[in-house]
């Protein structure tokens, strides 16, 4: 930063740089103050609420010096040091995205194009450091990762949660079992191959990390695909922008009632976006939803319409990546994000995976983690 200039009677600076100029309000600087009476030294949280900064806060003194921005604020009279490079990384003077269904920078969508996607050996992954962190980062990326060489064992699948994060326990328990069983109370425990979906789209918020988990696998068929549900969205939005807006905009329904004392309900809809426009998730589960109500009668049949392309899309052979699991070997998928489905297997032969639901927070706090660690060691 070059120079710096109280605007607005003080209500705000203007920073001026290299790559251009940008502007902070007054109230938003004190509220991210990092000074000592402002920020706990050990873990960075606000010692004070917003209503103990006056509400007629404003900037009365500014300079530049030692790669730090000083000001002093009315009426506290407070004098507080920022990190220029801090304020480079956290400004919000620029334009609002315009387009709906923008992912973040750090995304990549794909189809069965895609080349290379994330895979690791558990036994690297154990050992923590860059070889985590770079499989994390490519989950984070494409939406889904794969390990082999792991452990072939009865609840192995919670020696892969244990990289990252915790299991979140449901009524299925800690983990289930996905084999063929006799009356099952879901398809999934069937020899049936199984359309492309997310899973548990009924539940509210919804498991964010599925785990697969490969014990045994000698049938014949039985393939995983995974499809990126984003890219899918993407392609309806530029085919049909209309029926994009009817499946982001109304709410479908979905529901399980298929075990005793469980009646769970969630209303949400199909494509999912911030208020910002950003596209933060999709749900598609035919075999859960229940009747759609918060369609107007004059739009329902667009809805229909762009429901049954934004499945068709997901349907495509064009869209997915298929491969097959063997014994040790496991995936994740961004159930926010990645559909998964599997194709149909023989009676012959057996098939037995694991699965189990974690949250995507806790691989993301331990892929920042991670990156800060590798940061500093190479400074």
């Amino acid at each position: 930063m070059a120079e710096v200039t109280i605007i607005d009677g003080g209500k705000a600076i203007a920073l001026k740089g290299a790559a251009g100029t940008t502007r902070f309000h007054a109230h938003w600087l004190r509220d991210n103050a990092w000074d000592e009476a402002t920020r706990s030294p050990g873990n960075g949280q606000r010692l004070i609420t917003l209503k103990d900064i006056p509400r007629e806060t404003r900037i009365t003194a500014a300079e530049l010096a030692d790669g730090h921005l000083w000001l002093t604020f009315a009426p506290e009279g407070k004098r507080i040091g920022y990190d220029t490079g801090w304020l480079a990384a956290h400004s919000y003077d620029r334009a609002a995205p315009q387009d709906k269904g923008w992912t973040a920078p750090w995304i990549k969508t794909w189809d069965a194009g895609l080349k290379s996607f994330p895979q690791a050996d558990f036994a690297r992954l154990a050992e923590g450091g860059p070889a985590l962190a770079d499989w994390l980062g490519g989950v984070a990326r494409y939406g889904f990762g794969r390990i082999s060489g792991g452990p072939v064992r009865d609840g192995a699948l919670f020696d892969v949660v244990d990289l990252f994060g915790y299991v979140r326990e449901t009524n299925y328990g800690r983990h289930f079992e996905v084999r063929t069983e006799v009356n099952p109370t879901n398809l999934a425990y069937t020899g049936l191959g199984l359309q492309a979906h997310t899973d548990n789209p009924y539940r509210d918020p919804v498991p964010t990390i599925q785990v697969l988990y490969c014990l045994e696998s000698s049938a014949k068929g039985g393939e995983n695909m995974v499809v990126d549900g984003f890219r899918a969205a993407e392609r309806l939005r530029d085919e049909d922008p209309e029926g994009f807006d009817l499946l982001s905009g109304h709410c479908a329904r979905f529901e399980y009632a298929g075990s005793s004392g469980v009646a769970l309900r969630s209303r949400r809809p199909m494509i999912e976006l911030a208020p910002d426009g950003e596209l933060v998730a999709v749900r598609l589960n035919n075999r859960s939803a229940a009747a759609i109500t918060d369609v107007p009668y004059d739009k329902m049949d667009g809805y229909y319409r762009a429901y049954r392309r934004f499945a068709e899309l997901i349907d495509d052979p064009a869209m997915e990546v298929s491969f097959r699991l063997d014994p040790g070997e496991s995936f994740i998928v961004d159930n926010t994000r990645v559909l998964h489905a599997r194709k149909g297997y023989s009676g012959a032969g057996t098939r037995w995976l694991q699965g189990c639901y974690a949250d995507k927070d806790g691989l993301l706090s331990t892929l920042a983690a991670l990156t800060a660690e590798r940061r500093e060691a190479a400074e």
